[in-house]
């Protein structure tokens, strides 16, 4: 008798094992070929059958959470309490169009998965949650951005030069969640129609301008046109120019003037500030198209960021060969005109590389991401995108875009504490008309002695009278110095500035 419960015993512990294998197996090692699985009934259900974990500011401001309803049909709606001010970013999940931005690019680890056993009872009956994302994006410097851009179509991207990370990403247009946490379809369909309509400017508001749309970067190029001669011809820097109105281009019968018809020249230090036209279209003939091209590519143009948003594009720069075989156009280029364009994230990404010693740290949105029970799954690894420059030849760079703050096209912005800001501004012409022709532009990073945020300022499509010192420059003002704020701890009070309702308001919200 005794030697069959031994038998018996040894197949029950067999049959256990093989229990607990198959339980191993599926939990830790096919896992996620389950997820996805078309035979996976979680795929055929909606979005609102499941609470999706919370995705979270800098601060601690929720932007996006599930929210039982107490209806069987619709168990849990999604809901965006900063609404249009974060939309753009955080994106949302709708149980008929999916999900977009931030909710689509986390949505492996906001979607309810199996959790990993912490106990035995759990290895047999595996428990179910959802993870939430943190962010590196503050709330504050959102509303700032809002309200600076006062409805004007246009961007604004703030990175931290040392991290990559991003403290800030407002476009607009941009839309309201709400219509897609709702259960009746007709009301999503409306929102869609509504988001996927194009503005007068060819913007949809179911998009990222800031990420999405590239325009003219006007003389903000210059700064790549800068680096280009320091890399690859230093001479170049002290070359003198007499000064002139306009300078006469090989293979073309048309002067490329300067703005506003100014003489102007010197050398390099006296021409960034001053943003001479003519003489930063000679210098890129100078340069010439091979060493230009390399310097935008090593500055990450004609490819796409690695950014953790879905639909991020490449900004673009012209092939060598063409600019090779047509010196007007290299001139132009040089000059951020002609075919050349970026978005705000490149653009702010060229003011991080100056910022940061001659690297591009890879931009991010994700700090890290939590389990149900506050441990950390993943926490965000600070990486490098591309050295574009070394710190010397960076570091060169700074005093020239530090005196376009002090004493050229930025001064009239009135940084408080301008003499520790850097900054260069952009106006592209875009037509001939006399309203709406003008690209306006300005990248900054602050302190300048000690960078801690690179900021790009985007508004197309404005007056021909305007320049970017004009339009994109109080919105840089109220950004860096409330991003220096926040930085500095400063409390809601007492905080100088002039900027539209003030930067006090918003300051640790």
């Amino acid at each position: 008798m005794s030697r069959r419960i031994w038998r018996l015993a040894i197949v029950l512990a067999f049959l256990f094992m093989l229990v607990a294998g198959q339980t191993l197996w599926i939990d830790f090692f096919h896992a996620s070929a389950l997820d996805s699985s078309t035979l996976n009934p979680r795929n055929f259900t909606t979005s609102n059958q499941y609470q999706r974990g919370e995705i979270i500011a800098a601060n601690g401001t929720v932007l996006a959470k599930s929210v039982a309803t107490g209806t069987p049909s619709f168990p849990w709606r999604r809901t965006y309490p900063l609404g249009t001010l974060t939309a753009g970013v955080v994106g949302f999940s709708s149980t008929i169009y999916g999900e977009w931005a931030l909710e689509a690019q986390y949505g492996g680890y906001l979607e309810g998965h199996s959790l990993p056993p912490q106990s035995f009872e759990q290895l047999l009956a595996p428990s179910e949650g959802a993870d939430s994302v943190t962010l590196t994006l503050q709330p504050a410097l959102q509303k700032i951005a809002e309200e600076a851009l006062d409805g004007r179509d246009g961007s604004v991207v703030a990175i931290d030069p040392r991290t990559g990370a991003t403290l800030a990403m407002y476009s607009n247009p941009t839309f309201n969640p709400a219509p897609f946490e709702v259960e009746r379809a007709s009301v999503q369909n409306a929102a869609w129609k509504r988001g996927i309509k194009k503005d007068v400017h060819g913007y949809p508001p179911l998009g990222l301008v800031a990420t999405q749309q590239t325009i003219f970067p006007g003389s903000t190029f210059k700064v790549i046109t800068t680096a280009g001669l320091v890399k690859f011809n230093p001479s170049l820097m002290t070359k003198y120019y007499s000064p002139i109105v306009f300078a006469n281009l090989p293979d073309s019968n048309k002067p490329l003037y300067n703005d506003g018809g100014v003489a102007c020249g010197g050398t390099v230090a006296e021409m960034l500030p001053q943003s001479c036209d003519p003489g930063y279209a000679l210098l890129g003939l100078a340069l010439g198209a091979q060493d230009l091209t390399a310097t935008a590519t090593a500055f990450g143009y004609n490819q796409i960021p690695p950014f953790d948003l879905p639909g991020v594009v490449a900004s673009f720069f012209p092939k060598e060969s063409n600019l090779a075989a047509n010196p007007p156009f290299l001139a132009y280029s040089a000059i951020g005109q002609e075919d050349v364009s970026a978005t705000a994230l490149q653009n702010a990404l060229v003011a991080a590389a100056i910022a940061d010693g001659g690297k591009i740290m890879t931009p991010h949105l994700m700090s890290y991401i939590t389990a149900p029970d506050g441990s950390i799954v993943k926490r965000y690894k600070d990486s490098v995108w591309k050295t574009p420059l070394t710190p010397r030849q960076a570091a060169q760079i700074v005093p020239l875009m530090h005196a376009v703050v002090t004493s050229g096209t930025a001064a009239q912005v009135g940084f408080l504490g301008q003499d520790d800001v850097a900054a260069k501004t952009g106006t592209a012409q875009i037509g001939n008309n006399l309203t709406n022709d003008t690209d306006d532009w300005m990248i900054a990073f602050a302190p300048a002695s000690h960078p801690t945020v690179a900021v790009a300022v985007s508004v197309p499509f404005q007056a021909f009278n305007v320049t970017g010192a004009i339009k994109a420059g109080p919105v840089m003002k109220c950004v860096i110095e409330a991003t220096l704020a926040l930085q500095a701890g400063l409390p809601t009070t007492g905080t100088p500035t002039t900027c539209p309702t003030g930067v006090a308001k918003y300051v640790n919200p």
